[in-house]
């Protein structure tokens, strides 16, 4: 049976698409988090260079509904940061932080995204880029295309192109072990470098959340933030309105599901000046695929996660609303641990002590041991999921 993800034309771990690269050449490392190039800039031996694109997903169409509902600008500059952050942290998982240059990708339908609306998205741009450099990490900004294009685009679609060359000795590449253990980083909560409270719902899954959670009258008003071809029942399915208070958290529905993907690359930037690359074994970025993003890179290991951090109020909002079960849950969302980095117990109690600096939650969320077989298992309130 199809997953409600799966009903509304999205999938978590992107298995379509993974078959259709099956057979592309992975670069030079091909556990690597990102794939990794030669060095075609400066001909160097010593170099590769890093090359990564993404985008804000359907997180836009919510963005437009947000606005259209209560005219708050702000959401703009977020959904630039959506699109900005899902590339910086998949570059900063090979350890890349620093040096970065981007060329931005926006398209729009002009009937519904204006001139003003342009103008909040690329200034905010700007101001990302002028808050990232603050926390010591430089992107260029090199340009890109907008573009018009409302026969193709309903609102608007947000992405970014990014680009950097790295030491072949300072690459990170995924090479998980038996008998290590796991940091979580937390994806929610109000870091150091965070203005207001983030739900931690990131950029993945947001298909299912804004359907999941917002009232059906939605789905009449705002006919454009969602595809026609999907079973009314599963448009706009939910209770809440978009400036209803969530009680756990004192912040309104919107907001939470809006909440800018927070971004681990200063952590990372830190944790690499303290910390001997060489003991950091993995990192993962835990976007598509939530909690099981760690499958693809991992070879005769079980990854057993029994102690993950406590589950982001937003994701037990979404749980409770549509009674989803535990192992779609956890396939969709990062559930309030984004990131993770496998390595030793030592240099696990120094990584969780940096990440307090930037008052971001980390703890030891599980450990790995040989397997015949690639497996996740998690462990949570008295039940046990296994993905493989």
């Amino acid at each position: 049976m199809q997953s409600r993800y799966e009903q509304r034309g999205v999938s978590a771990d992107k298995s379509e698409v993974h078959k259709a690269i099956a057979n592309i050449d992975k670069g030079l490392f091909k556990n690597a988090f990102c794939k990794i190039l030669p060095d075609t800039l400066a001909l160097s031996n010593q170099h590769c260079i890093v090359m990564h694109t993404d985008t804000a997903g359907t997180k836009p169409a919510l963005a437009y509904l947000y606005y259209k509902e209560t005219k708050d600008r702000s959401v703009w500059k977020d959904i630039a940061q959506d699109a900005l952050v899902m590339n910086l942290d998949d570059m900063a998982c090979v350890g890349i932080t620093d040096q970065i240059t981007i060329s931005s990708n926006i398209a729009r339908n002009k009937k519904c995204i204006n001139a003003e609306n342009l103008k909040d998205l690329i200034q905010g741009t700007q101001k990302l880029i002028e808050e990232f450099k603050s926390l010591g990490v430089h992107i260029n900004h090199s340009g890109g295309e907008t573009a018009d294009v409302g026969d193709v685009v309903k609102t608007l679609d947000v992405g970014f192109t990014a680009i950097a060359r790295i030491k072949k000795e300072d690459l990170i590449v995924n090479n998980i072990k038996p008998d290590q253990v796991i940091v979580g980083f937390a994806s929610y909560g109000k870091s150091s470098y965070e203005n207001t409270y983030n739900s931690g719902i990131g950029s993945n899954g947001l298909t299912s959340a804004r359907h999941d959670l917002l009232a059906h009258e939605y789905a009449e008003k705002y006919p454009e933030t969602y595809d026609e071809k999907i079973d009314s029942s599963l448009t706009y399915s939910g209770s809440f309105k978009v400036d209803q208070l969530d009680q756990t958290t004192g912040v309104n529905i919107g907001k939470l599901l809006l909440s800018p993907t927070r971004s681990f690359t200063p952590l990372l930037h830190d944790i690499f000046k303290q910390i001997d690359r060489k003991k950091l074994s993995g990192i993962i970025h835990n976007t598509g695929g939530g909690q099981t993003k760690v499958l693809k890179f991992i070879e005769n290991i079980e990854v057993i996660k029994d102690n993950l951090i406590e589950v982001a109020p937003i994701f037990n909002l979404i749980e409770k609303e549509t009674q989803t079960p535990m192992k779609e849950m956890f396939q969709t969302f990062n559930m309030g641990t984004r990131l993770e980095i496998y390595t030793d117990q030592i240099t696990a109690e120094k990584l969780i002590l940096i990440a307090d600096k930037f008052n971001i939650q980390a703890q030891i969320i599980g450990f790995t041991k040989a397997s015949s077989e690639n497996k996740v298992t998690i462990k949570h309130n008295g039940q046990t999921v296994t993905y493989s």
